[in-house]
């Protein structure tokens, strides 16, 4: 998320899961699933398996459903711009269900709503194209707010809780604008943000508990949205 001189934010590793096989062993069309988004998808200082997106698909294989693993496009530290360069830099592809979280770093550099508002709906374009143009298939999760953590007890935390409000003022504007789905866990990052046991060791990042009650939010919102695509030949 955050880099900060005094924070732990030493993992800079983009993430890109071999998850886009669309068949299973039973020749059955798996449901693809690409995630973009910054430190909270990238899953900052969890195990990989930890990561919400990771807990999504194994929820819903639980449940069922029949899910390639994740291919996750995000970074520590990125901006929706960053996020914008990487893709052009490298398309993903096309996928049943795209999910998209980004902006935290935009409100934390002072990026201008203005910016984010042209940034997020670019974006958001892009994630809409990666699933087969069906903006029903897109799945957008809101700005957890990281106000409330200890990491930010030498901030201003009403600034950052008031400019994270507006920044996913425009994220949800513009996703229901376009027939994405929305999904809110700023209110779950608020009631649990200030718990160490929902936190990483940096004080600042989510841990797996954080992350697994995010499940429940999402679950419904991608099996709704999610289209399997059709067997590559």
């Amino acid at each position: 998320m955050i880099r900060c001189a005094c924070a732990l934010l030493i993992c800079l590793c983009i993430c890109l899961t071999p998850g886009d096989a669309a068949e299973t062993g039973d020749h059955l069309p798996a449901m693809t699933f690409l995630a973009l988004g910054d430190s909270y998808t990238i899953g900052e200082g969890v195990e990989a398996g930890h990561r919400w997106p990771a807990q999504l698909a194994a929820t819903l294989r639980a449940a069922g459903t029949v899910i390639a693993d994740p291919v996750i496009v995000a970074r520590t530290g990125w901006t929706t711009r960053d996020l914008l360069s990487a893709l052009a830099a490298k398309p993903p592809g096309r996928f049943s269900l795209v999910t998209i979280q980004i902006g935290v770093n935009d409100q934390f550099r002072g990026v201008a709503e203005e910016t984010y508002d042209r940034d997020f709906s670019e974006a958001l374009e892009l994630a809409i194209t990666y699933a087969g143009d069906r903006p029903g298939s897109v799945v957008v999760l809101s700005i957890p707010d990281y106000s409330v953590t200890p990491f930010a007890a030498r901030l201003d935390r009403t600034r950052i809780a008031t400019q994270i409000d507006r920044f996913n003022a425009i994220n949800r504007r513009i996703a229901k604008a376009r027939g994405a789905s929305y999904v809110d866990v700023t209110a779950s990052s608020r009631e649990s943000g200030g718990d160490t046991r929902m936190l990483t060791a940096d004080a600042l990042h989510p841990s797996h508990r954080m992350y697994e009650r995010w499940i429940p939010l999402i679950r419904e919102e991608a099996l709704a949205a999610s289209v399997p695509t059709a067997p590559q030949k």
